[in-house]
């Protein structure tokens, strides 16, 4: 694994733990976050987590494991959909709201929506 890989993976890898987003299904979540790592920018997958949990906090119980990662996969779906180039202005949070929720640098995540690489839809479905 390449060094910018495993740094991705350390990415995704403190947002699913910091908020406990596997829940009990380890094994099938595992896979889904690799199938999704496989079609999608990196940044764009952490935006889609990030995002999906805030909008998650107002439910109780909070989403988590498969139907939490189904949740952020559908907002990638929707963004897919709405257009090839995204800007911050698609996005539900702010660089600084994406920093304060996972402690990362929002730079690296928010540099996915300068590159038009969203995959077709039958890569998705």
């Amino acid at each position: 694994m390449k060094i910018q890989q495993r740094i991705n993976h350390q990415r995704l890898k403190h947002i699913i733990d910091s908020y406990r987003l596997m829940g009990d299904e380890a094994d099938a979540f595992d896979a889904y976050v690799k199938e999704l790592s496989s079609q999608y920018p990196h940044g764009l997958l952490e935006l889609a987590l990030v995002e999906t949990l805030a909008k998650s906090w107002l439910s109780i119980p909070m989403k988590k494991g498969v139907a939490f990662l189904s949740a952020a996969h559908n907002r990638l779906k929707q963004w897919q959909l709405d257009q090839k180039t995204l800007d911050a202005a698609d996005i539900g949070l702010t660089p600084s709201q994406f920093s304060q929720i996972t402690g990362l640098d929002p730079q690296v995540a928010f540099a996915a929506l300068k590159v038009p690489a969203l995959p077709t839809q039958s890569a998705v479905e």
